[in-house]
């Protein structure tokens, strides 16, 4: 929202300078983002006044003599008809950089010396006109700044609304916050003409005044919808101070009709629309949903084509404007309209959001009406800007109709003093709260502790105690709540199993030097089902994913088109299938995707490794083991492409995967792991002040507490155990019998070399082991050492054909 400080001074005479203002807004109401002196390049031009003056011969040139106030008369050569001697007009000193770019120069122009220029508004981007200098009725001395005569000089406001704030948007709904910060009070601006005295015809569905019937289809899409006619209007260039309103703001000065309907939009908040009176079919115009097939031309010339999902506002046979969005290009105001129907009206949020998206534009008045507008200040805004119209290009108000119904009124809203002082850590009596909520337009009473509040009609945000809270606390100050930690109780209701599921295994890959991600959860087509959205936020991603590694595998592809091969990523987040009918399924999975260098480059090892399918499968256990840690964990061969299937307790969880990715041919392997940590439950939502907490029963394995024992105090024992291995066998088989021979004295096991040549029979490889014993309380015997080995040698050839390898 762009807020000029000039304009916002005349709605709340504050007194303070720009940069007070900004300070005050931040702290209190919305962040101003951008602050910007406007006109700052007029900052070095001054009031000149000509004292003498004579035409040079056979030329349109004039030789002038120019009082700038520094003592010396300048001699100046001046194009322009219109110099008179006692006149004063802008002077651009020599060297001054004009707004067009150039620098003033002395220079000799027909045997004259030429030491500076007499501006007109063209040359100092005032306007179009270049006939003649442009001149300046003031009573200031020469040589005083033209920003201090001319009313030019302004700084722009650029603030940060958030969504549920729509009341910001508009110099009137910031004024009414600053005005409750310095203690002022909120008035119309003096420029404003009084509000056009018209008794509106009123229907609840329909109404006809001045020859036009207007009527409205259904109120739940249009709440209150005011046509007012004016007749005898001119169509031509705005003033000067209406001009500037628009410009300062950011806007293009068009013509006086619908830069008054802008002045509404940006001084207001409410979208104004002007129709051509001429143009209107059948003398009817009205509120309805588009017939499918029809189409409009809008203002910017795009040709448009409709259906139920659009509103439109429609005469009586054809749509002439888009509801909320744009008008209709055949219905333009133009310099031939002499009488106009002024649109003033409030539209539900989600129909002009519908439309919008439906037909791919915003509007200044979509981002407006989208949020929320005042409902109940239509009709007085629809005479503000009838008013406006007569005085800034003449006619005459001859008929208004307001057809609608009534807003709701505004619920209220108690809270407990105690509770606010609660919260904010810091004593805030009823009385204080009170105050402050009066200040920004709330009605309050006070009883006992207990301070009710019924939000004004622009404040469409509070239905809660805790947004009174908000309000409170921000209008206190931020910086006044105390800094110090007061003692606190942790909730008794526990974290949700899949919560905590969830930060183990973040912490687990963080650790293991992973990044996380969290990208958005859509994607494009595939052959497999997915489910679409109905409104996505782009037509090339309509469908949400149904793994986490479809996201991770395009932001691999983003790195990648940066020259960026080195990834190792994940996220935690939601898969999303389809179910029966439209139900969807939700599970939380966990995704991890890796490339690139296994580890770091160092001046022992300049080009490390690449990460393989074997580092992908060990990411997959320790993400298992992470996940679930007391439950027995198995990594199969899986069917391709996949890799390998992570069973916990026998139950499949996930998969380890090559990932396919559209990367440059120096790219290295990508290898992915995707893990279900657990499925959503699909239950309707709790009523209102209830809940759906779900209970569980049992204990639950995955939160074991975790065993500390004392560090060894005794020697450990270690061998390494070569084995001739049949390819048959898989080394987690023979670890397993490893660890069930060894017992409670094995204190690690480490599969170290893998072999394969002519040193070992065909079908077979070897595989070599380092296992480690500790006693806890004594130092273990070779006999002991001896016995656990040749028994492990044993078992193994007994039950798995495995060997120790001899040569």
């Amino acid at each position: 929202m762009n807020v000029s400080h000039e304009w916002l001074g005349a709605f709340v005479p504050h007194g303070l300078p720009a940069e007070r203002v900004r300070d005050l807004i931040t702290a209190h109401v919305a962040t101003v983002e951008g602050f910007e002196r406007t006109r700052a390049e007029l900052a070095p031009f001054v009031v000149g006044q000509v004292v003498a003056s004579e035409r040079i011969p056979d030329t349109r040139l004039s030789f002038n003599k120019v009082d700038d106030g520094t003592g010396t008369l300048l001699e100046v050569v001046c194009g322009a008809p219109n110099v008179t001697v006692g006149a004063k007009y802008p002077f651009a000193r020599t060297g001054t950089t004009m707004p067009a770019g150039f620098v003033i120069e002395k220079k000799k122009i027909r045997g004259f010396t030429s030491n500076g220029m007499l501006c007109s508004a063209r040359e100092l981007g005032l306007g179009d006109d270049h006939d003649g200098i442009y001149a300046l009725d003031t009573e200031a001395p020469v040589g005083t700044p033209l920003l201090s005569v001319l009313p030019l000089a302004d700084t722009r406001l650029v603030l940060d609304v958030l969504p549920n704030r729509p009341d910001l948007l508009s110099h009137l709904g910031v004024a009414r916050e600053l005005a409750a910060l310095t203690g002022t009070t909120v008035r119309l601006p003096e420029e404003l003409p009084a509000a056009a005295a018209v008794t509106p015809v009123r229907g609840a569905a329909s109404a006809s005044a001045g020859g036009v019937r207007v009527t409205l289809a259904d109120s739940a899409d249009c709440g209150r919808y005011c046509a007012v006619i004016i007749r005898g209007l001119k169509v031509g260039p705005s003033p000067d101070w209406l001009r500037r309103r628009v410009e300062s703001v950011g806007g293009r000065s068009i013509n006086n009709v619908v830069d008054a309907t802008n002045y509404l939009l940006h001084g207001f908040g409410q979208p104004v629309h002007a129709f051509d009176l001429a143009t209107l079919g059948g003398g009817a115009i009205g509120v309805r949903r588009a017939a499918a097939g029809e189409s409009l031309t809008t203002l910017d010339g795009a040709a448009r084509t409709l259906d139920a999902s659009v509103l439109v506002i429609a005469d009586a046979s054809v749509p002439v404007a888009l509801a909320g969005l744009m008008g209709g290009k055949a219905t333009e105001v133009t310099e031939c309209t002499t009488d106009v129907l002024l649109e003033v009206a409030t539209f539900a949020p989600r129909v002009v959001r519908g439309g919008r998206r439906k037909l791919g534009m915003s509007t200044d008045a979509s981002y407006r009406y989208e949020r929320g507008i005042d409902d109940a200040a239509v009709e007085s805004n629809a005479r503000i800007a009838a008013a406006l119209i007569v005085a800034v290009a003449g006619g005459e108000v001859a008929a208004m109709a307001s057809v609608g119904t009534d807003p709701a009124a505004r619920a209220s809203v108690a809270v407990a003093a105690t509770k606010v002082s609660r919260l904010l850590g810091d004593a805030v009596g009823p009385e204080e709260s009170a105050a402050l909520l009066r200040a920004i337009g709330f009605a309050t009473t006070v009883d006992g502790d207990r301070v009710t509040a019924t939000p004004p009609s622009w404040r469409h945000d509070v239905a809660r105690d805790v947004d009174l809270v908000e309000d409170i606390a921000r209008l206190r100050g931020f910086d006044r709540l105390p800094d110090a930690l007061t003692a606190a109780r942790l909730g008794t209701v526990p974290d949700h199993p899949l919560y905590t599921l969830g930060v183990r295994v973040r912490n687990a890959l963080v650790a293991d030097g992973l990044l996380e991600v969290r990208p958005l959860p859509y994607r494009a087509g595939a052959e497999r089902p997915l489910v679409r959205v109905r409104n996505p936020l782009g037509e090339d991603e309509p469908f949400l994913r149904d793994s986490i590694l479809d996201t991770l595998a395009r932001r691999a592809e983003h790195n990648l088109a940066r020259m960026q091969g080195n990834v190792r990523i994940f996220e935690i987040g939601t898969a999303f299938l389809p179910g029966d009918g439209a139900s969807v399924k939700e599970a939380i999975h966990v995704g991890a995707l890796v490339m690139g260098a296994r580890r770091p480059p160092h001046f022992t090892e300049s080009e490390p490794p690449a990460f393989d399918a074997w580092d992908a499968k060990a990411l997959a256990e320790r993400m298992v083991h992470a996940a679930w840690p007391a439950s027995r964990v198995e990594l199969k061969p899986a069917e391709a492409p996949a890799l390998w299937s992570a069973l916990v307790d026998g139950t499949a969880r996930g998969v380890v995967t090559p990932v396919a990715l559209d990367a440059p041919v120096w790219a290295s392997a990508a290898f992915g792991v995707e893990l279900t940590l657990g499925k959503m439950p699909a239950r309707p939502p709790a009523a209102r002040g209830a809940h759906e907490y779900e209970r569980t029963g049992g204990a639950d394995r995955s939160t074991t507490p975790a065993r500390y024992v004392p560090l060894p105090t005794t020697p450990a024992a270690e061998f390494d155990l070569a084995l001739v291995v049949p390819d048959a066998v898989s080394a987690a088989a023979v670890e397993k019998t490893l660890r069930g021979v060894s017992g409670e004295m094995l204190e690690s096991l480490l599969l170290f070399d893998e072999y394969r040549g002519d040193k070992v029979p065909a079908g077979t490889r070897s595989l070599a082991w380092r296992l480690t014993f500790r006693h806890p309380e004594r130092t273990l015997r070779d006999k002991e050492i001896e016995g656990r080995r040749a028994q492990l040698l044993k078992t193994l050839e007994k039950e798995l054909n495995v060997r120790a390898r001899t040569t």
